[in-house]
């Protein structure tokens, strides 16, 4: 199939199908660029953690070198004990924490919002496209000198439309969800650092229970919200 044929075909499609590409390269675009974020803030979680648990003290001397080291989202967690050393209550201190996590939430699903949309939006179009097309592969049979049987290759040149939809959303799907198992591996990091900060902050009153305002898991707290 040459480049002609595919304009053609393009063009029966009533354009779905320019735009097609242009959406693929969007999913393309997110999907790499927040598997990149998100993986790097994985494995910095998974450093911040490493050096709490190997701290001899948490002293805010001691805190201030991994704070001013960490990236966001991590830092504006480890920050808190810097700004309010006042708080001798743990369950203040775990309220707080537990605000500056929920913060952040929504900057680590940024634009995952458009993988959602395309794995919708994508057989949509696609449907559309090969609506587009059917009227005019049944345009033939108005026609008394067109064969008959010429339909079927118009048929079929309309269903692209839906195919290239269908392998649009699977590669937003199978994405989407990657990119949101690993948002809620940050999430539980960052609950892991919230509850390490409380438990070894030296100074701290921890005569009251870790006190969390929400029994749900922070995510789904922050989607509801």
């Amino acid at each position: 199939m040459d480049i002609h044929a595919l304009f053609t075909i393009a063009q029966e499609s009533g354009g779905i199908l320019y735009i097609m590409p242009l959406i693929l390269l969007l999913v393309l675009w997110v999907s790499f660029e927040r598997f990149l974020f998100i993986n790097r803030m994985v494995h910095q979680g998974e450093q911040i953690a490493t050096a709490l648990d190997s701290a001899a003290d948490l002293k805010p001397s001691t805190l201030a070198p991994i704070a001013e080291a960490s990236p966001y989202p991590f830092r504006a967690l480890l920050e808190v004990p810097l700004r309010f050393p006042q708080i001798r209550d743990s369950a203040r201190l775990s309220e707080i924490l537990q605000e500056v996590v929920m913060r952040q939430v929504p900057s680590l699903d940024k634009r995952l919002w458009i993988l959602d949309t395309a794995v919708t939006l994508a057989p949509l179009l696609g449907l559309l496209g090969t609506i587009v097309g059917m009227f005019h592969a049944f345009q033939v049979l108005g026609d008394a000198a067109n064969n008959p049987t010429a339909i079927t290759g118009n048929v079929a040149e309309a269903l692209l439309a839906t195919a290239a939809g269908l392998v649009i959303a699977i590669i937003g799907l199978v994405t989407f969800n990657g990119l949101h198992n690993r948002m809620r591996l940050i999430v539980h990091q960052m609950e892991t650092l919230r509850n390490m900060l409380v438990n070894r902050l030296e100074g701290l009153d921890h005569s009251h229970a870790l006190v969390t305002s929400d029994p749900k898991p922070v995510y789904y707290a922050a989607q509801e919200a």
